[in-house]
């Protein structure tokens, strides 16, 4: 089974000051789709100490897929982007342009985020927006291609492309 771990970058969330609605629905959205969570976190918006959390949680608890909420837009606290930059080997573009392309459809306001994903090792980090309309959106949207490739960089699926035949 594919295990997950969640971290939402919010300082009001960390400050108790805000319930986590949007890490909860990821949550929710992962365990129906048969995925296991793991690890649920919330922490400020700090840069290093969300470097920190994603390299615990790949290198040490080995966790195949961690999807991040929050910290995506243009606010000066907003760094899960930069944050994920530092510490991903490979960029995984097609994902975060696929929900900004789906999201265009919805409100004009999706051009707006700055999520990326990437890939640590064998594991997966995609940055989801902050709100729950959107996390729900974008996750929902991404989830049929995600489990494929999930499957390849685990080594559970070969590639997409069939052998040629002699």
């Amino acid at each position: 089974m594919i295990t997950v771990g969640i971290i939402t970058a919010s300082d009001k969330g960390y400050a108790g000051k805000r319930i986590d609605k949007s890490g909860e629905l990821i949550k929710d959205i992962m365990v129906k789709n048969k995925y296991k969570v793991v690890k649920k976190i919330i922490l400020p918006d700090e840069r290093e100490l969300i470097s920190k959390e994603l390299i615990n949680m790949v290198d040490s608890e080995n966790i195949n897929l961690i999807l991040t909420t929050g910290g995506t837009g243009f606010s000066m606290r907003d760094i899960t982007p930069e944050a994920t930059k530092d510490v991903i080997d490979r960029e995984v573009p097609g994902i975060p342009e696929a929900m900004r392309a789906y999201s265009m459809k919805i409100t004009p306001k999706a051009m707006l985020s700055r999520s990326v994903a990437g890939i640590r090792k064998q594991s997966l980090i995609i940055n989801l927006p902050g709100s729950p309309k959107a996390v729900k959106e974008n996750l929902e949207f991404i989830l049929p291609a995600l489990k494929h490739g999930l499957e390849i960089l685990l080594g559970l699926d070969s590639e997409c492309a069939l052998p040629i035949k002699k």
